[in-house]
C-alpha cells in the first residue's frame, strides 16, 4: 500500500475531528471530548495555535498527527510538540505510523527545531515499543503536571 502525509485544510475539518474521537476511543478517553469542527476551526486555520497533517493509505484517510511549535530555555531554540498521533487500527503496523513520524521530524529540521517530544499513556506498551525501536528515549525523570477548568480559573484568579 502507497501511504502518503498531507497537510491538513480547513476542508479536513470533520475528518480532523472524526480523527480525535476515533484516537478518544482506542484511548478509553471519548468523555472528554469536547472539541467542535468550529473550536477545531478556530484553533487551528484562524489562529494557527497548532498544526494537522493526515495520513493517507491510497486515497483513503488513515490516521493523522496534531503538532505545535515549543521552545527550549536549555536549547535556545524552539522544538515541536507532538500532542497527538493516531493510525486507524486497520492500517497499524503497515508503515504509516513511521511515516507520520518521518514528515514531522523533516518539519522539525526544515524549521531548525532542536527537539521533537511527545507524551503517551503508559499502558500503550505498542506505541512504547515503536517509539523505542524510533531511537526515542523515555523522559522518566519527569512528570506531567496539568491546570484546567476550576484549577486553572482559580489561580488566574489568584486565588
Amino acid at each position: 500500500m502507497e501511504f502518503r502525509v498531507a497537510p491538513a485544510t480547513e476542508r479536513d475539518l470533520s475528518l480532523i475531528l472524526k480523527l480525535i474521537k476515533d484516537l478518544a476511543d482506542y484511548e478509553k478517553l471519548a468523555h472528554a471530548v469536547v472539541a467542535t469542527e468550529e473550536t477545531l476551526r478556530e484553533s487551528l486555520f484562524r489562529k494557527g495555535v497548532a498544526e494537522v497533517v493526515i495520513g493517507y493509505a491510497g486515497d483513503e484517510p488513515a490516521g493523522f498527527a496534531v503538532f505545535f511549535q515549543t521552545f527550549s530555555t536549555f536549547l535556545g531554540a524552539p522544538g515541536m510538540y507532538l500532542e497527538d498521533i493516531f493510525v486507524e487500527p486497520k492500517w497499524r503496523r503497515k508503515g504509516l505510523g513511521r511515516q507520520l513520524l518521518v514528515h514531522l521530524a523533516r518539519i522539525a529540521e526544515d524549521r531548525g527545531y532542536g527537539r521533537v517530544e511527545w507524551s503517551v499513556l503508559d499502558w500503550n506498551k505498542p506505541a512504547i515499543s515503536f517509539y523505542k525501536a524510533l531511537d526515542a528515549r523515555p523522559m522518566d525523570e519527569w512528570t506531567v503536571f496539568r491546570l484546567t477548568g476550576e484549577s486553572l480559573r482559580k489561580l488566574a484568579d489568584g486565588r
